[in-house]
This record gives structure tokens, sequence and C-alpha cells, in this order.
């Protein structure tokens, strides 16, 4: 069947298309990192899905009704009962962004001495648990070492590893599980490793978080994927998922397809109550936690449209169409394809370049020069480890590249042009130069770092 978005467009946005000469100016004020460049620079942006998404009507409409009160604002009780319906928790904080409820819950779970342990944590989840004063500890499933394997659930967490690890002397205060892995190339959480993970969990008095950004998509993908689930709906199966946990944070700007949000949701009453504190105290009162009533609004009616199979159907066609032109053009990616991005495999493509040069920073900035394309690193400049000197004496184990699809923005033409641009690399790779790095801070510096171009 033809690829056909299960929508029709009625608001359109003029999108710049610049020379080749004023992209490489663009991209050298910038220093060599797509997140200083200036959006009125970028032809398709593919940086992040997150908060990037069209809204629908019916978001839009919701929004006008927008109660701004203070305290006890109906859109707060729309927000709740959304929420409530999908997770099943008892005690709900809406923040303006995932990463408020990291900071949230760690500052109440988390602290030095102790350890935090996920399948993989994302950049600011990490950032977050060592900002406690913990150790953040990543244990990905032996499946994700193959890229190119079409393993169903890479992005499962190691048992046995979870297992050792809880029965050992290191003080695990909580268990992460990134749904879908986003640090793991997009993989999906399949529901028995969850269950399990439940399991050893309970069984050691460690709580069980989620980090629920894309549960609509690891619940489509369960459903496509996982035998004895072909048969539930999405929210059936993201509402199993989060049945299994003891509580969840989630950033919407993801799944509920909004601009700004999140919630922090729990089931332990006093560890609510120590976080509703620190919500009052950093993000607003609980009932607005930071956003606005027509954000509220917003979210209660994308939690119900992002759960619609006809949407994720199509939205997983559409990344496994971009796929497949890519593969068709030679160019390498992890497999098998997510839903919420694509990972190039840039450290294969650029074989020239090793590790120390960055080839995924240097295949990312190339694809803004040939293309206008903007999208980020996942490689070593994101997760290597230097010196004092500066030189890399850890390499990331992967040198990739993240092509993150915004929810209801880009059409089938716009992936081919995306695809076009790669396979245009793809015939003269050697060409790219590699990366050094010129300014970076210790921490998050692939947001705020510059480098430049090895001649």
């Amino acid at each position: 069947m033809p690829l056909m978005e299960p929508y029709r467009i009625k608001v359109v946005e003029p999108i710049p298309v610049l020379t080749r000469a004023e992209r490489t100016e663009a991209m050298q004020t910038a220093g060599y990192n797509p997140f200083n460049l200036s959006a009125d620079r970028i032809t398709i942006d593919l940086l992040s899905d997150s908060g990037t998404g069209a809204l629908s009507a019916a978001q839009q409409a919701a929004g006008a009704l927008g109660d701004e009160t203070y305290a006890g604002a109906r859109s707060y009780f729309r927000f709740h009962d959304a929420v409530a319906e999908l997770t099943g928790f008892e005690h709900i904080m809406p923040v303006h962004q995932g990463r408020a409820a990291e900071r949230i819950l760690f500052g109440a779970m988390l602290g030095p001495g102790r350890v935090c342990v996920s399948n993989t944590h994302f950049d600011t989840t990490r950032a977050n648990v060592e900002l406690s004063g913990a150790a953040a500890v990543d244990l990905p499933s032996a499946a994700m070492k193959d890229l190119d394997s079409d393993d169903p659930f890479k992005g499962d967490i190691d048992l046995d590893a979870l297992s050792a690890m809880l029965a050992g002397p290191e003080d695990v205060a909580v268990v992460v599980m990134t749904v879908t892995n986003n640090g793991g190339a997009g993989q999906p959480v399949s529901m028995a490793n969850l269950r399990a993970t439940a399991e050893l969990c309970r069984a050691h008095g460690v709580p069980l978080i989620l980090d629920a950004a894309r549960f609509a998509e690891n619940a489509w993908l369960v459903i496509q994927r996982e035998p004895g689930w072909s048969d539930r709906t999405p929210a059936e199966v993201a509402r199993a998922a989060f049945d299994l946990a003891d509580g969840a944070v989630c950033s919407l700007k993801k799944d509920a397809i909004v601009h700004m949000g999140g919630f922090l949701a729990l089931r332990d009453r006093e560890l609510a109550t120590r976080c509703e504190a620190m919500l009052i105290a950093t993000e607003g009162f609980r009932t607005y936690g930071g956003l606005a009533g027509r954000d509220l609004e917003m979210i209660a009616v994308g939690l119900r449209e992002v759960v619609d199979p006809a949407y994720l159907r199509t939205r997983a066609a559409q990344t496994e169409y971009l796929a497949e032109l890519i593969q068709a053009a030679g160019v390498s990616i992890v497999r098998p394809a997510g839903i919420h991005a694509l990972y190039l495999n840039a450290g294969r493509l650029l074989r020239h370049l090793e590790p120390a040069q960055y080839p995924g920073h240097a295949l990312a900035c190339e694809l803004f020069v040939a293309g206008g394309i903007r999208c980020a690193e996942l490689g070593s400049l994101y997760l290597g480890v230097e010196d004092a000197e500066g030189r890399l004496v850890k390499p990331a184990p992967y040198e990739l590249v993240r092509l993150a699809i915004p929810r209801r923005v880009y059409t089938q033409s716009h992936l081919e042009y995306v695809a076009e641009v790669i396979a245009g690399i793809a015939k003269d790779p050697e060409s790219v130069p590699g990366q050094r790095i010129v300014s970076a801070p210790k921490l998050l510096r692939h947001f705020h770092c510059r480098t430049e171009p090895i001649s």
C-alpha cells in the first residue's frame, strides 16, 4: 500500500533553501556545531523529535479553552484525567518537560554514593543523575552490540547484568527503563524484558521508573514484533507497561505531540510528597508545574491522538521508507529501523576518519553543508572520554548520526530529498573532513562545543 499520511495539511510554513556557499558560511559561524545553527538557515531539521511536531486542529481548538487560573485550573484536571487514564498512576505532577521530572525525582531519590541503572541513560538523564552526585550505569542488551542484526528488541536491558548488580555491593537506588531506548538507537523494549526487570527490582526492593517519552511508539513496535501482543491496542500495551513500574518520568514533547510539557507520576505517596515540594519550589504550583493552561489542554488531546493505530502505522512506515532509501544508497543504519529516528553508521561510511576525528560529528556537519539537513551526532563527541590534554582516550562504541523525524511535519518528498543528499555524500565519502574540538565545557559538551575541520 502506498505511504499516505492519515491527515491533510491546513497550514504551511516556508522552509529556507540556501546555496552551498551560504550553508558553509552558516556552519563556520556556528563553530561547526549543528546546535548553534539558526533555524532560518535550515532546510530540513532532523535534530530532534522533541517539541517539533505539528499540532492537530483539535489540539489548537483545545488550547483556546486553556484556564490560566494559578491553582486548581480546569485545564489541570483534564490533563490529570488523560494521564491517569493512560498510566494508572495515582500521584501525577505536570512539569515543563521531561528533564524537569528527572531533576525532581533524582533529587529526591539519589545522592553521592548511590547508583542509577538503565538500559541506556540519554544525555540529559545522565547529566541529572550525575548532578545529584550519583553514578549512572548503562546495561544495554547484548543484541545492541550488533548494529546490523534484525533483533526486534535491542532496547532491552541486560537481565543477567542487572541481576548481578542488584545483588552486588552497589547502592542501587533506582532502575530507569527508557522506552523506546533513545540512547540505544531508538530500539524498543519488549514487554517480556520489562516484566522480568520489574520482578528483579521488586525482589531487591528497588523502584522501577519508566522514561516514557515514546511510550506509544514502543507500544506499536511491541504489537508488531512481540508474540502475544498483536491483538492489543497501543493504549492497552502502554497501560500494561506502566502497570509494571513504580513511576514514570515523561517528556510529552514527544508522544503527546506538543511543543512543551511533561509529567512525573508515582505510586508511592511519601516519595510523591517530597517531589511535590521540589516541584512547587522550582517549577510552579502542583496544578500547573510551569505550564500554561493551554499547554495542559493540548497535552490531554495529544495523549489520546498518539495512540491512534492509523497514526502510528503511518509514522512507522514513514521511517521505514526513509531507511529503505538510505540503505539502497549503500549507507548502513542501525537495524531494524525504529520509529522516532534513524541512526546512520557514520563510522562505517567515513572509514578514512579515526574516532579522534569524530566521524559522526563530521557527517552531521557535512549533511548540513551538502543539503541544509540538521541532525545530531551520537558518537565519540557525545560519549567519548578525553584526557587532561584533550586527547581521546576512550572512543564511543559506535560512531552514529541520528536523524530524528518530527511528528506530522515532513512529507514523503522531504524524506526523499534527505535520502538524495545522503546518497550524494556516499558517492565520495573520503571528501568529508574530520573535525577537532576548539572549545568545549566538561558537561554536555556536544550542546556547546565548537569544532573545526581538519585540513
